[in-house]
């Protein structure tokens, strides 16, 4: 167990100290998006992403997610990095920046998809941000708990695949104690039609959501409604997403791939490419450049999964806490033991997604039943009881680690089924009715605070000269990537394209 590691994405809008969306680019002083080991940018110029390393250790990994706020905050002083999952205030859709990572094959290869991404969804839904938990176990574990299998690989795989079936029956559960979006700014839905009620002039909201950003909310284009992956094994899944990469939708093709003789979108596909799929959990594994992740999963396995329906904390500095840490690892611990039916049909569990839908847009009603093996049941005593099995896992990480941090943070969620006044979800809409604030001035305030708290707390100077060596490294990285480039554009998607083979065949080379 102590060889459990895990690792965190967390996105956060760039804003003016008004909470408006910054459109200047990628600030230089945090270096290349392209090629930094540690800032990024998601969809948008204006959308950051901070990444850290995988940790066997939480203080370790919450020490460096901290550090790396730290050196945000402090190498952009004119800057306001959002810590909500809803936007801020956003410009006209067609000014909101697309993410640039300069002119090498590579970088235009980021941002010729995330062109796709404006075409087939819009550029606001994009604005929206999350935080994602990467999580892998130590591959003996599987053996030792009888996944079958002929190679470690394979049983890691095949273990993974039964946590996200049990991911996908029971999260549910992590939207009711970590949702933390029930409201949003009224601008954000530009006229569309919605069922949210008013709590102000500029504030919209559902009484009794807990996460309005998992919710179906600014979705415009309804194609990946239609694709359903299989997670019975991991060839059958990397089957039907090889088939959603390869295979022409109507609309898309109407698009085309250029427009002007400027690229729009990679290809005319349902999916372009495989992170395109929208999804609360991905199997995953690290690849090299120009590598498909299909093509990695078939040949190497699954290394880890990726949760990626955990809402920004606004309470907490860097948008998560450490019980919050410690509650994932022992929820995903739990995911990886229990016993995991495969799913009849498969790819499909209608109710497991009715469960999830219901819970971010009315989890905090009293009145609300969820369906369990096709009974109902309330959210508290079917929470209750997963807390019970949680709780036996959180003890097995407490004796890895010593202490009894695990326990306690399994046991301080007790008290949000028992009272849903504790949850995120019902806090903020306290804080607004309380303090008669609107979505955007309570978002923008804690937004300040934050910031300010992270500017005040110096880097020590050898992380200060380590962050500066990054930044430095990613600029001089991106310019041999670009000075290096051999083949035009178009030639290089070609050959993205033709690098994708069918699982199966790629699985018989392997043999």
């Amino acid at each position: 167990m102590a060889r459990t590691r895990r690792g965190i994405e967390k996105e956060g809008l760039r804003v003016d100290p008004q909470g408006r969306l910054r459109l200047t680019p990628h600030p230089a002083s945090l270096g290349s998006a392209l090629t930094h080991a540690r800032v990024t940018t998601d969809y948008s110029e204006s959308l950051l992403e901070l990444i850290t390393d995988a940790h066997t250790d939480t203080h370790a990994l919450l020490g460096e997610l901290a550090d790396t706020h730290r050196f945000v905050a402090q190498a952009a002083p004119e800057e306001v990095l959002w810590n909500h999952s809803m936007p801020a205030l956003l410009p006209d859709e067609a000014d909101i920046p697309i993410a640039w990572y300069g002119t090498s094959n590579t970088g235009m290869l980021k941002h010729v998809y995330r062109r796709g991404l404006a075409e087939r969804y819009g550029k606001t839904m994009q604005c929206i941000a999350g935080l994602h938990y990467n999580f892998s176990l130590d591959e003996s574990l599987w053996e030792a708990i009888g996944v079958p299998g002929d190679t470690p690989a394979a049983r890691a795989s095949a273990g993974y695949i039964a946590l996200i079936r049990n991911f996908n029956r029971t999260s549910w559960l992590l939207m009711y104690l970590f949702g933390a979006s029930p409201a949003l700014s009224s601008s954000f839905l530009r006229g569309q039609q919605h069922s949210l009620q008013s709590l102000d002039d500029e504030t919209l909201y559902l009484p009794h959501a807990t996460s309005l950003r998992m919710s179906d909310l600014g979705y415009q284009n309804k194609a990946q409604s239609k694709l359903k992956l299989g997670y019975n094994d991991l060839e059958s899944f990397l089957a039907r997403l090889y088939e959603a990469v390869t295979e022409p939708w109507p609309e898309y093709a109407a698009m085309g791939t250029h427009r002007d003789g400027q690229w729009i979108q990679l290809n005319t596909n349902l999916l372009q490419i495989e992170n395109e799929y929208y999804s609360s959990i991905r199997p995953k594994r690290s690849t090299a450049r120009c590598e498909r992740p299909i093509t990695a999963l078939a040949q190497r396995g699954i290394q880890y999964v990726e949760v990626r329906c955990l809402d920004i904390d606004p309470f907490e500095p860097i948008g998560i806490s450490h019980d919050t840490v410690r509650f994932m690892d022992a929820y995903l611990l739990h995911c990886a033991l229990q016993d995991s039916p495969c799913i009849d049909p498969p790819g499909h569990c209608q109710d497991s997604q009715n469960n999830f839908d219901k819970v971010v847009r009315e989890g905090r009603d009293p009145a609300l039943r969820l369906s369990r093996l096709g009974a109902p049941v309330s959210v508290a005593d079917w929470g209750h009881d997963l807390l019970d099995q949680i709780g036996a896992c959180a003890a097995l990480l407490d004796s890895a680690y010593g202490g009894d941090g695990y326990a306690r943070a399994v046991a301080a969620q007790r008290g949000k089924l028992d009272d849903p006044a504790l949850t995120p979800s019902a806090r903020v809409l306290a804080q607004l009715r309380q303090d008669h604030q609107s979505f955007h001035e309570f978002a923008l305030q804690r937004s300040l605070a934050h910031t300010q708290s992270l500017r005040e707390q110096v880097l020590p100077d050898d992380t200060r000269a380590a962050y500066d060596a990054m930044t430095r490294d990613s600029v001089a990285e991106q310019a041999a990537l670009e000075a290096a480039d051999t083949e035009t554009f178009e030639e290089y998607v070609a050959r993205y394209h033709a690098a994708l083979k069918p699982p199966a065949a790629v699985t018989a080379t392997q043999a």
